[in-house]
């Protein structure tokens, strides 16, 4: 999917490409294990930052912020095909947790230059993005477990 789209086009073709479907039940202790990982990777990263190790320390967020947001779809019986269209579906479904499609796309793109084109990051970019992953992180543990009870 091309990056210069907005989030409802690219919502519109995760959901023609069948990128985003229904799940039958919620597996609870599916989502507890995601979100106990998500914890692991979220300190991961705040220790990796102490030790100036920028590309861990990005990667650790990011996935703490993946982890949790298949759980919190999880737990609404939907699931993501890529990760994408996961967070495009929580910011058009779910306006109220006030989450920012272009901060998702920034650290996914990001994430991917780390993973896949060995782009490394710097501390500069660390900073960028730690208070806004952080909150984030905290809305989506606060609505899963909302959702749960």
């Amino acid at each position: 999917m091309q990056v210069d789209k907005t989030k409802e086009s690219v919502y519109d073709d995760c959901v023609a490409e069948g990128f985003i479907t229904p799940l039958q039940r919620v597996d609870v202790d599916k989502t507890e294990s995601n979100i106990t990982i998500s914890d692991e990777d979220f300190a991961s990263a705040e220790d990796n930052v102490k030790n100036k190790r920028w590309n861990s320390a990005y990667k650790g967020y990011y996935d703490a912020l993946h982890g949790l947001a298949e759980a919190f779809l999880r737990v609404k019986k939907i699931k993501s095909k890529n990760h994408q269209c996961l967070f495009v579906y929580i910011c058009i479904k779910y306006p109220e947790l006030e989450l920012d499609w272009s901060f998702f796309e920034k650290i996914r793109m990001k994430r991917n230059g780390i993973n896949y084109y060995g782009k490394p990051v710097s501390n500069e970019d660390i900073k960028d993005i730690k208070l806004r992953a952080q909150i984030y992180i905290k809305t989506l543990k606060d609505a899963i477990t909302r959702s749960i009870k």
